[in-house]
């Protein structure tokens, strides 16, 4: 029986959700002039006309009833329809995660371009026009929620120890890519049969700056269902949100070329100082807005219902006022939410942090499923341009470069990395690389009509098969070649204490050895952040707490709030109970790290031959270990 009824109510949403299809299809593509004259039922009762002002109102002869029901869909028709799309995406979304089976085969981001697909089909068939995914709409409206959930929670400590790998497949990786697609679809379109010959070198090089970026939202889509590892995931994320520095300078650079039709030395060095000011032009504007966002978060413990609405206020007007200086935006974004995070969550209440976390988590859910819809439906609308050799060459120069753009950097970084990208790492991340609706919306820009048909319609195919084909069978080819995937655990306060320990240990090896690196400078950074930043952007005594007081107060309150939602609030602990069991998990761990420091004393000065050289270290060692 609970199978039947599985099975019927598995019916009965697919019913209702070809209901809402057909009945968005109706009312969403209704033109504006269907209810002509009904805004004037509000205005003034019916059967007054633009002349009854003339007339004298007493006349009984001219008076009609008072209009019990009226109908003035024209008057909500814009937000009726907005509403009518979220719902639909929702339907889909939750429709998708009822089927099992599909959801373990099939990606979400292909159903709903398929969705896409339908409902645009529908709408060109009632002789209607289907909505296109706007640029203005994509970029203003549905990207930066996804970018701001991404930047907000994004994994700091993987992302910066893979910072160079990331920055290398952002930067060269992409600029090869664009010049290399375009070096050679340029060579395509030389033959004859291609028909073709009227595309001239800078717009073949502005369409490779188009279509070689990694895209973030298909990225996201795609390898958060797969659980791949850590280390796979922030490479190949990490490069599809810090490539779009690159792409935009690209973009504007040659669509500049393009117009002029001229290129000067002068001209190619200006291009290389704009990507340095739109990508630290980004991070600053984002950096500035993160530390305002930071303190005015000090001062809203009387005012805790506002809290979420500064974060989502300040991250846009980050994003906003990069794009006002056609500064990256993207890069903005991320660095607004990187610096904001830490001071913010230290400020406000659990509960805004609840609602911070779920409201982003929601928006960029609803974003990332009306982009993909959106890709779709502007599929049927066109218009297209189909060019097979073009179309053919496209797809393939995109899968060749990004393989050989992968292994010629890996196998440069590998000389510089401790841990190796292995084979089957290099294969994933290639096969990862992506595209999605930035590269569509960029087309979308173009002015170009006969050369931006065409391009659009090779970009469309190059998406259609990274999300449907390579997000079909990254899944079964990740299983087959074993490759790790991502281990969820829970943090411990036992690993906290080890995680800080090694690295103090690793900071004093750096001084003991005059090596000034990466754990140095991070060592560094934190001091000042303790010693004059907290003071600033944090209120109270909270300031000031050690970083695993702090790291354990999280892991209290969440396990408090865990225990309070199931209605096990009886079996809370009490705050000595809480005392006696961090002192019971702290001293064992605080002690082995203490033998550890003496052990690795012992050894270094046998290694060094330098009697007494130990008092250098524990000075790394005592923020550690004196404050308990």
């Amino acid at each position: 029986m609970a199978g039947l009824g599985s099975v019927c109510s598995r019916r009965l949403a697919g019913f209702v959700s070809l209901l809402l299809l057909v009945f968005m299809a109706v009312i969403g593509s209704a033109s504006p002039d269907a209810a002509t004259g009904a805004n004037e039922t509000l205005r003034r009762p019916s059967g007054h006309s633009l002349d009854d002002s003339h007339h004298p109102r007493n006349s009984s002869e001219h008076r009609k009833a008072f209009p019990v029901l009226a109908f003035n869909y024209e008057h909500v028709s814009k937000p009726f329809v907005i509403s009518l799309w979220i719902l639909l995406a929702l339907l889909m979304k939750l429709g998708f995660h009822l089927i099992p089976r599909v959801s373990h085969i099939v990606p979400e981001s292909c159903l709903l371009i398929f969705v896409g697909l339908l409902v645009g089909g529908i709408i060109k068939a009632m002789d209607q026009t289907p909505p296109v995914l706007d640029t203005k709409l994509f970029f203003l409206y549905l990207l930066p929620p996804i970018i701001l959930d991404a930047g907000y929670f994004l994994p700091i400590r993987p992302f910066t120890e893979n910072m160079g790998t990331i920055l290398v497949f952002a930067v060269v990786g992409t600029l090869w890519n664009a010049f290399f697609i375009g070096g050679m679809m340029f060579a395509v379109c030389q033959i004859e049969a291609a028909q073709v010959g009227h595309v001239d070198l800078l717009s073949c090089l502005l369409f490779g700056s188009i279509i070689s970026a990694v895209d973030p939202v298909a990225v996201l889509a795609v390898f958060e269902e797969i659980h791949i590892n850590e280390l796979l995931h922030i490479l190949v994320f990490g490069e599809s949100l810090l490539n779009d520095a690159v792409t935009v300078v690209l973009y504007h650079l040659f669509e500049e070329f393009a117009h002029e039709g001229t290129v000067t030395v002068g001209d190619a060095l200006l291009g290389v100082v704009s990507f340095f000011v739109v990508s630290v032009g980004g991070v600053m504007v984002g950096f500035i807005y993160g530390v305002l966002g930071a303190f005015t978060s000090r001062f809203t413990s009387h005012s805790r219902v506002i809290e979420p609405l500064f974060v989502f206020l300040y991250s846009y007007m980050a994003y906003l006022s990069a794009e006002v200086f056609h500064l990256s935006g993207i890069m903005s974004l991320i660095a607004c939410g990187v610096i904001m995070r830490p001071y913010v969550e230290a400020n406000i209440s659990h509960k805004s942090y609840t609602t911070i976390k779920y409201f982003l988590k929601m928006w960029s859910s609803v974003s990332e499923t009306l982009i993909f819809i959106f890709l779709g439906v502007s599929t049927v609308e066109g218009p297209h341009n189909w060019n097979w050799i073009f179309v053919i060459f496209t797809l393939i120069l995109c899968l060749l470069s990004r393989v050989l753009g992968v292994v010629g950097l890996t196998f440069i970084i590998n000389k510089f990395r401790i841990i190796k990208l292995t084979k089957k790492d290099q294969f994933i991340v290639a096969y990862g690389g992506l595209r999605g609706a930035i590269a569509f919306s960029l087309g979308f820009l173009l002015t170009d009509t006969e050369k931006k048909d065409m391009f659009l319609t090779a970009i469309i195919t190059v998406i259609f098969f990274t999300v449907f084909v390579q997000g079909m069978t990254i899944r079964p080819l990740v299983e087959l070649l074993a490759v790790k995937k991502k281990k969820e655990s829970k943090a411990s306060i036992n690993e906290e204490i080890h995680t800080q320990f090694l690295d103090h240990l690793l900071t004093g090896i750096e001084d003991i050895c005059g090596h000034y690196g990466h754990h140095h400078w991070k060592d560094k950074l934190n001091r000042f952040n303790r010693k004059y930043v907290k003071k600033w952007l944090i209120a109270g005594d909270r300031s000031s707490e050690p970083q695993l007081i702090s790291f354990y107060n999280k892991m209290e309150m969440k396990e408090a709030m865990m225990l309070v939602e199931s209605g096990s609030a009886a079996k809370l602990p009490s705050l000595h109970k809480l005392a006696a069991a961090a002192s019971v998990i702290l001293k064992p761990a605080l002690s082995r790290c203490l033998k550890i420091v003496t052990c690795s004393e012992q050894i270094l000065t046998t290694i060094l031959g330098v009697p007494g050289f130990p008092s250098i270290l524990p000075c790394h060692l005592v923020l550690l270990t004196t404050k308990w």
